[in-house]
């Protein structure tokens, strides 16, 4: 277990929250080693700009706040930003669309360009305890349901055997002029994943949403940690 996940998760709870902000969650994956896109929280319109400089055009701009799940289909997360002036209006979109009651700021965010998505993740079963998640992600993840699951925790052959049990394991080697995954890192993803969820029996699901096969390498690019409810005192 690392101190830092650990600090994450039980300063959510004390703040009563039910599930990690994507930064929060990607701060606990990061933690356990699996790469995250690069990105910076920030509130205000200069300091978007101040982070896009850093992190260099084109950004991603979303909302990022417990109360924004399911960010695509609500409109708020802006891509492709090329510029200030781009950033700017988005960030003013994005703020009309959250409402004057909206909790939380916003996450500028490197713009991963890749050629395949997948996703991996975690849920706990109330008998078997935490069951780690890999299929084929991205927006169709939900209709094309290409998924496996193996109980955590996870030995590097059987994270290696998930990643050849789905359908379309073959966008996993080399297809039309790609390079082939490092199923090794992949394997260490998945093995992660589970690893957190053994190590935090208050977390109740992990969805990692799409992770973007960057060349060789897979980067986290959304992710969401939930939390289990309380357990009720004795009487």
């Amino acid at each position: 277990m690392t101190v830092r996940a650990a600090s994450l998760i039980r300063a959510a709870r004390a703040r009563g929250q039910r599930m990690l902000s994507e930064h929060e969650s990607k701060r606990v994956l990061a933690a356990y080693g699996v790469p995250v896109a690069r990105e910076t929280p920030v509130r205000t319109l200069a300091e978007a700009r101040a982070a896009a400089t850093r992190i260099g055009y084109p950004v991603v701009l979303k909302a990022c706040s417990t109360d924004a799940a399911h960010k695509s289909e609500r409109g708020l997360v802006a891509v492709g930003l090329r510029g200030p002036r781009d950033l700017g209006a988005a960030l003013a979109a994005l703020r009309r669309r959250m409402g004057r009651g909206a909790r939380g700021g916003f996450l500028v965010q490197e713009q991963v360009q890749g050629s395949r998505e997948v996703m991996i993740g975690a849920i706990r079963d109330p008998e078997f305890g935490p069951a780690v998640m890999f299929g084929l992600g991205g927006i169709f993840s939900e209709i094309l349901a290409d998924v496996v699951f193996r109980l955590a925790p996870l030995r590097p052959h059987e994270a290696r055997a998930m990643l050849r049990a789905i359908r379309a394991r073959r966008l996993l080697g080399a297809v039309r002029g790609l390079p082939a995954v490092d199923t090794g890192a992949l394997a260490r993803s998945l093995i992660a994943v589970g690893r957190i969820a053994l190590d935090h029996p208050t977390i109740a699901a992990i969805d990692v949403n799409p992770l973007i096969i960057r060349g060789r390498t897979a980067v986290a690019v959304d992710a969401l940690i939930v939390l289990a409810d309380p357990v009720p005192p004795a009487a």
